[in-house]
């Protein structure tokens, strides 16, 4: 006996799919009863199309859901008598073959528990590529296929198996099973019913089946994006996030349900940071928004869940085998990343394809470059990695560099301090805490912000264990092959720029040794300077960064302005005139160029990368700056960091690339110097030689410009900080020297060899020099910090801000100054808030009065500032010892040092005069930050396409 099947075609402007469609229909060897056609208020021929095609079509309005159509066709057949066996559903975008029905209705017969019947789902119109043979869902919420991305039909799927679910596109139900569950969800429009339904048709005992053989076209024109209905609206992936995640809330065990809420709330934060990652904000805030939707009306999901647990014969947990894995979502996990390693790395092939394309333009028409042709090549090429490298002395004696540079760097293993560079604090929460605070209780309290570079700092101690220590050493014993690795980048794409067959790799090796030893040379390692270490070690990368400006492609120019934005302001956090000279710089460009071509300025894409990458800097920055100037601390804005004095360098310090009596023999630098000077001279690249020099000039005028300033800070007067324009000058020097030798390599002269050869001897003295002055040096960073305060004293300041020493120091004869000493001292971060605070006039009258004419009233305002000892360090004044020996509520404490002197407040200590006003502006600010920082690496990033693209 031959069954009777309706077939039941919706459709929602569909014109384009339906006309073979409709054929498809036609042609099937198996006999349809009848035809009910669907139509959801389609703009285009699509209903009439169907009402040509079958004779009766049901007109329903577009917000029509895919539930209620189908529910509209099988009230047709019960308003027209008929009672079909099966029903056979389809979508105007599914064109099944001409054998589908035939095949589906044979694995019936054959099994005749088999209530519902799916076909094999291939690709329409590439006909070959699998899209579905049944599916299920994850734990994640994630439709599965267990089909590799892209895997084509070569029958190695052709068994009748049992599923979960299978597609509504040419899904064939038993009319009564369909009935009896009530159909598909009204809750879910669009996407998911048809997991949904085999859940609940599985859960009720029947039976569904993926049948291989029968096979049905489908274009997937609402996944896709290629039509859009009101029901998917602009974000298609909002509806499909939603759909799954209440399929899982719906369909879920009652005892699996508290523990799926918290992990679909925590994965979707987890998918929305690898969307970001990936540059798809848009599908990141609609996995957000659909969670929220979800979560905000919990009476969907208890409806849905009391309407399963009322179907008749329902256990949740017959489904359970049909599952996905749990393991199938950490399978995701590691292909994601895959996918973003693949896209970083076709992303620099793509790079190198076009700069070998351009360098291929400009080639001579002899030359013809050898690459392996066959596999007997490739194999070559591969296996002989390993040879090559011991086999070629530039790249063991570039071993051999970053060998060295890690011995001479070998005080910096281990916890350092000397010099400019502060003790560290105790564990990154230390760091985090001084970063998001608006009012610090250092010295008599302050609101002065913490410095730009606590934020970096404080997120490299947290991925090292918690540990300050260990970032500040990794940064110290990095910096320099760090620096180097940048610098041969750079090099070598200039190279490459400037000719054709690029740098030698003894120029590139020179050069980018010679960038890398710059911040040791120059004195700022030995003496601590952590901002300027930073500062010279992501130079190079942010020059190599700031070439994508010359970029043809206006979007990759884009990029390269978000990359320098993100390296610039990362400088500019450890050396705030690092973005003043990008600013100058960038100025000086912009009018070159409106000079040299007079439309690049009319173009945005021109001069809107590089104004986008300098305006980033205030943004990123602004929880620093806008509240430094607020709370009078704008000069630090212009200072170096670190440890006051800082290094001033006057002319001949400039051009020898040195910081005021430190780091290696001048005459280094000098080398330098003439290198650069002496690359003026090959014309072949006198040019970017020329670029290098106008660096050099406008580094060297606001050195110029910045050495006449001086700030009068409470403690002392420092001049502002030049240090990172002597890293800039000199780093434009060495590669002005290192385009010159490549340039002269170009020369045609007789004397060119003799000149390369007395030039090279030179050269090599620079790289030599400061490596063996490093390895022989006495870095400051070496000495620690000594205090001259007891022991007991500074543990018992450990214990709390209320636990302060005031610490008083110098004679009546010369002045007396003092400090307050809290926590664990003034640490790494906290130096530039102290050095930045103004004085507190009260507070100082009163320890004033209290070393002339002590009172008790002065004493009891010792301890409202928390102040638990008076330490008068060695030598101690004897007239003021004896003045505070004399002093009601001071008594007389122990010390180590006979001629250091100490008192203990014998006063209630009381931390609340050092409370301050909460400055919600600042907050705002660090959350501007935060969101900035994380857009702005995500702009960084190479882009993967989650979706499948419209056919």
């Amino acid at each position: 006996m031959v069954p009777s099947v309706a077939a039941l075609l919706v459709s929602h402007d569909g014109e384009r799919w339906l006309p073979a469609v409709i054929d498809g229909l036609r042609a099937q060897r198996a006999p349809l009863t009848t035809v009910v056609g669907v139509d959801t208020g389609s703009k285009d021929r699509s209903a009439d199309l169907v009402e040509r095609a079958f004779g009766d079509v049901l007109r329903a309005p577009g917000s029509t859901s895919f539930p209620a159509a189908v529910g509209l066709g099988l009230e047709r057949l019960r308003e027209r008598g008929d009672a079909p066996e099966w029903i056979w559903i389809l979508h105007d975008d599914a064109n099944p073959d001409p054998g589908a029905l035939a095949a589906l209705l044979a694995a019936a017969a054959e099994d005749p528990d088999a209530d519902v019947l799916g076909p094999k789902l291939r690709e329409w119109p590439s006909l070959k590529r699998l899209l579905e043979l049944g599916v299920t869902i994850s734990g994640t919420g994630r439709r599965e296929t267990g089909l590799e991305r892209g895997e084509y039909d070569q029958g190695q799927h052709d068994d009748v198996r049992r599923v979960l679910a299978v597609n509504t596109a040419g899904m064939l139900v038993r009319r009564t099973v369909l009935e009896s569950l009530g159909g598909f969800d009204p809750q879910l429009p669009i996407f998911g019913n048809d997991i949904d339904f085999g859940w609940r048709a599985a859960a009720a005992g029947h039976t569904t089946l993926v049948v291989p053989q029968a096979i049905v076209f489908h274009v997937e024109a609402a996944h896709r994006g290629a039509r859009r209905t009101p029901l998917t609206g602009r974000h298609t992936h909002y509806q499909e996030r939603r759909a799954a995640l209440y399929t899982l809330l719906a369909n879920a065990p009652g005892r699996k349900l508290p523990w799926l809420v918290v992990r679909l709330f925590f994965g979707t934060l987890l998918r929305m940071v690898g969307f970001l990652v990936v540059r798809s904000v848009g599908e990141a805030l609609d996995d957000l928004a659909a969670l929220l939707s979800l979560y905000a009306h919990p009476g969907e999901v208890r409806s849905a869940r009391q309407a399963r647990r009322e179907q008749p014969r329902a256990d949740l947990d017959r489904a359970r085998p049909l599952l996905s894995p749990w393991w199938v979502p950490y399978r995701h996990g590691l292909d994601f990343l895959g996918d973003l390693v693949a896209a970083a790395t076709n992303q620099a092939q793509d790079v190198a394809e076009r700069r070998r394309a351009a360098a291929a333009e400009r080639a001579p028409a002899s030359y013809a470059p050898r690459v392996p042709v066959d596999d007997e090549d490739m194999i070559a090429a591969d296996t002989g990695i390993l040879a090559r490298f011991l086999t070629n002395p530039v790249a063991l004696l570039t071993a051999l560099v970053v060998v060295v540079a890690l011995v001479a760097a070998r005080t910096a293993f281990g916890s350092i301090a000397g010099g400019g560079l502060s003790p560290v604090p105790a564990g990154a929460g230390d760091w985090w805490r001084l970063q998001v605070e608006t009012w610090h209780p250092l010295g008599t309290g302050t609101a002065v912000p913490a410095p730009a570079y606590v934020l970096p700092m404080a997120l490299l101690a947290t991925l090292l264990g918690g540990s300050p220590s260990a970032a500040v050493s990794l940064v110290f014993v990095v910096a320099v092959p760090f620096s180097l690795w940048g610098a041969w980048r750079f090099l070598r794409v200039v190279g490459r720029l400037v000719v054709f067959t690029g740098a030698s790799r003894w120029v590139l090796l020179w050069g980018a040794a010679t960038w890398a030893l710059v911040p040791v040379v120059c004195g700022a390692w030995g003496d601590g300077r952590v901002g300027l270490v930073v500062v010279a070690a992501t130079l190079p990368w942010l020059a190599h960064a700031a070439l994508g400006f010359a970029d043809p492609a206006a979007d990759r120019r884009w990029r390269a302005a978000w990359r320098v934005g993100l390296l610039l302001t990362l400088g500019s956090a450890f050396a705030p005139v690092l973005w003043v000279l990008a600013a100058v710089l960038g100025l000086v460009v912009v009018a070159a160029a409106a000079l040299v071509v007079r439309g690049a300025v009319r173009d945005r894409s021109v001069w809107g990368p590089p104004a986008a990458a300098i305006g980033l800097v205030p943004l990123l920055l602004s929880p620093w700056w806008i509240p430094a100037i607020q709370r009078s601390a704008a000069e630090g804005l212009l200072l170096d960091t670190g440890r006051l004095p800082t290094p001033t360098a006057d002319t001949l310090d400039l051009m020898s690339g040195r910081l005021d009596g430190l780091g290696a023999p001048w005459w280094l630098g000098l080398v330098v110097a003439a290198l650069a000077l002496l690359a003026l001279l090959p014309r072949a690249t006198r040019i970017p030689v020329l670029v290098c020099w106008v660096v050099a000039l406008v580094t060297s005028v606001l050195a110029a410009l910045l050495g006449a300033l001086s700030f009068s800070l409470a403690a002392t007067t420092a001049g502002a900080g030049v240090g990172v324009l002597v890293v800039v000058l000199q780093g434009a020097l060495v590669v002005a020297a290192a385009i010159g030798a490549v340039g002269l390599g170009t020369e045609q002269v007789p004397w060119r060899r003799v000149v390369a050869g007395a030039l090279v001897v030179v050269a090599a003295v620079v790289p030599l020099g400061g490596f063996a002055w490093w390895l022989g040096s006495d870095p400051a960073i070496a000495d620690g910090i000594d205090t001259d305060i007891p022991v007991y004293m500074v543990q018992s300041s450990e214990e709390g801000p209320e636990h302060g020493i005031l610490v008083i120091r110098g004679t009546v004869e010369d002045g007396l100054t003092y400090t307050i000493r809290r926590g664990d001292g003034i640490t790494l971060g906290e130096d530039e808030v102290i050095n930045l605070t103004t004085e507190d006039k009260d507070f100082s009258t009163g320890v004033q009065a209290l070393v002339s004419r002590p009172t008790t009233e002065l004493v009891d305002a010792l301890g409202e500032h928390g102040i638990e000892y008076v330490v008068l360090p060695s030598p101690a004044d004897g007239d003021v010892a004896a003045v505070l020996d004399a002093t009601t509520g001071l008594v007389q404490a122990s010390a180590e040092d006979r001629s250091t002197r100490a008192w203990q407040v014998d006063r209630p200590l009381d931390a609340s005069g050092l409370e301050g006003p909460v400055s919600w502006l600042r907050i705002l600010l660090l959350v501007v930050q935060g969101a900035g920082a994380v857009v702005v690496a995500v702009l960084c990033l190479p882009t993967t396409n989650t979706r499948r693209s419209t056919p």
